[in-house]
């Protein structure tokens, strides 16, 4: 019988040492009496896909008593790799699509965590893989999965994920190597060995006993108890007429109501919050009456009970909370955002952190910021707007400096007042118009207004993201009563609604919104 080598396959995004674990692995394997060769095709930059590492192994003695050298791949064959091992969770998915896991000869070890991809992170829209489907696509295509966090056990060590990912291929076992030869070869690397020692030692365990990946349980929603009721009293008294008016509303948006209610406390204050949840009781009271008169055009299936009402919650949450000039730079003066970036580069306590902050104030910028009156004395002025175009350029502001921080605070402190700027005064009546709108429409055509109501996350961000946001979403608006004339109008502004998430240049939205007009132009 002819032997053949083992076979494996790294998928390890840059700057996670896949380059550092497939020198591990040739010491072990050769520190075992194996011959080993390997190849490596880089991945491209910026997080559009992982450079592939493939190793093969063959025992020396069976080459002596053969007489002659193994012949050894440079590339992976799909369905004839014996393990396949990813850094994450996409590049195991990616992995499965080029044909190397195989179901009756793969193991795949694959991270658990997501580090999302270029297209995921600029997706107008939800552009985020579905982990879950991923994970289910795994466990039917592998012949066994070893699933595990191992971005989390790094951090937990102050590791890197290399180590882990040779601790899961101890742990699986797949190659013939002892655990003693596995921790030498980190220990000769002379680099880091306590920390990638331990980081190695909890991944082989986990990876030996099979431990049940435990990051779905840890991403799901913290509720008050398991029915998802929520909490009776307010954490202060002066709240607790707001958290009254979140349970008076129907059951089934209680979740978002709160949050809603939470993020304009946030933003604004308490009296920001009581706003939030009149609009939305506006809606609430017409939701039941109006469902009983919807029309059978809604195109989704969710579209049920408290269908309006949860999408206004969730929407006019996200716009009341609009991203202005004061709300950036609140954000970026807090406490806990300087504790985050100060954990992600894991910088020591006695380390000093310097942040740079880049702005390119624009003079909508400035001028929303300003009260409502100068703000539209200085657009309408293109004098002034000349000048002050000289301080719009790029700007460094170092926010971990006294003058930097007391900039950016000082700024975020204008929210006080914030009621009585520019930005705020179109925003606010754009709501209204929007409710308004929603209102007229759940009378007669329910499925129409919850689309309506879904489609305000075409407006999101500042600057020229919230323009182009807020043009595609008129061009909606403008074609709102010939939608309300077709039966099959929530189906057709849902397919608007995605165009013109498609692109954020309009074109594909532009493209329907044509199609649309010389259906309706008479012959």
């Amino acid at each position: 019988m002819t032997r053949r080598p083992i076979k494996l396959c790294v998928a390890a995004l840059g700057g996670q040492g896949g380059g550092v674990l497939t020198d591990w692995l040739i010491g072990i394997a050769e520190a075992e009496g194996y011959l080993a060769q390997s190849t490596s095709v880089p991945g491209v930059a910026q997080r559009t896909g992982a450079t592939i590492y493939y190793l093969e192994f063959f025992p020396r003695a069976a080459a002596e008593e053969a007489g002659r050298e193994p012949v050894m791949a440079l590339m992976p064959v799909p369905g004839d790799v014996d393990c396949v091992v990813a850094s994450e969770l996409a590049e195991a998915g990616r992995a499965i699509q080029r044909g190397l896991v195989d179901p009756q000869r793969t193991t795949l070890i694959a991270s658990s965590h997501r580090s999302y991809s270029i297209s995921e992170k600029s997706a107008m829209g939800q552009g985020a893989a579905d982990s879950a489907g991923l994970i289910a696509l795994a466990r039917s295509q592998a012949k066994r999965l070893i699933l595990l966090d191992m971005e989390a056990v790094a951090e937990r060590h102050h590791s890197v994920i290399s180590s882990v990912l040779l601790g899961a291929i101890c742990g699986s076992a797949v190659l013939p190597f002892t655990r003693q030869a596995f921790e030498a070869a980190i220990g000769q690397s002379g680099i880091s060995v306590a920390t990638n020692l331990a980081a190695f030692t909890e991944a082989c365990e986990r990876a030996g006993r099979g431990d049940p990946d435990d990051s779905a349980a840890a991403a799901a929603p913290v509720v008050a108890d398991a029915a998802g009721r929520i909490p009776a009293r307010a954490r202060s008294p002066s709240l607790q007429p707001l958290l009254d008016r979140v349970r008076r509303l129907p059951q089934g948006v209680h979740a978002l109501a709160l949050e809603g209610a939470r993020r304009a406390i946030d933003y604004q204050d308490a009296a920001y919050a009581a706003l939030y949840l009149t609009r939305l009781e506006r809606i609430a009271a017409l939701d039941e009456s109006a469902r009983a008169r919807a029309d059978a055009s809604s195109p989704r299936e969710d579209s049920g009970e408290c269908a309006l009402t949860s999408a206004v919650a969730r929407s006019l949450a996200l716009w009341m909370t609009f991203e202005d000039t004061i709300r950036v730079a609140d954000l970026k003066t807090r406490a806990a955002r300087f504790a985050r970036v100060r954990a992600e580069v894991r910088a020591a306590p006695d380390q000093l952190l310097g942040i740079t902050e880049f702005v390119k104030p624009r003079i909508a910028e400035i001028a929303g910021t300003l009260p409502a009156g100068m703000g539209a004395w200085v657009l309408r002025s293109p004098r002034l707007s000349r000048w002050l175009a000289r301080a719009t350029g790029g700007k460094r502001v170092r926010s971990h400096t006294v003058g930097g921080f007391l900039l950016l605070h000082a700024l975020g402190g204008l929210k006080r007042w914030r009621r009585g700027t520019l930005r705020y005064i179109e925003e606010n009546a754009r709501i209204e118009d929007w409710l308004a709108r929603i209102e007229w429409l759940a009378r007669a055509h329910y499925g129409l207004a919850v689309e309506l109501a879904r489609a305000q996350r075409l407006i999101k961000g500042y600057g020229e993201t919230h323009e182009r946001g807020w043009r595609s979403f008129s061009a909606l608006l403008a074609n709102l009563d010939a939608l309300a004339a077709r039966a099959d109008g929530a189906a057709v502004m849902a397919r608007l609604h995605e165009a013109a998430l498609a692109d954020e240049e309009g074109q594909l939205l532009a493209k329907e919104l044509a199609g649309l007009a010389a259906c309706a132009a008479p012959l």
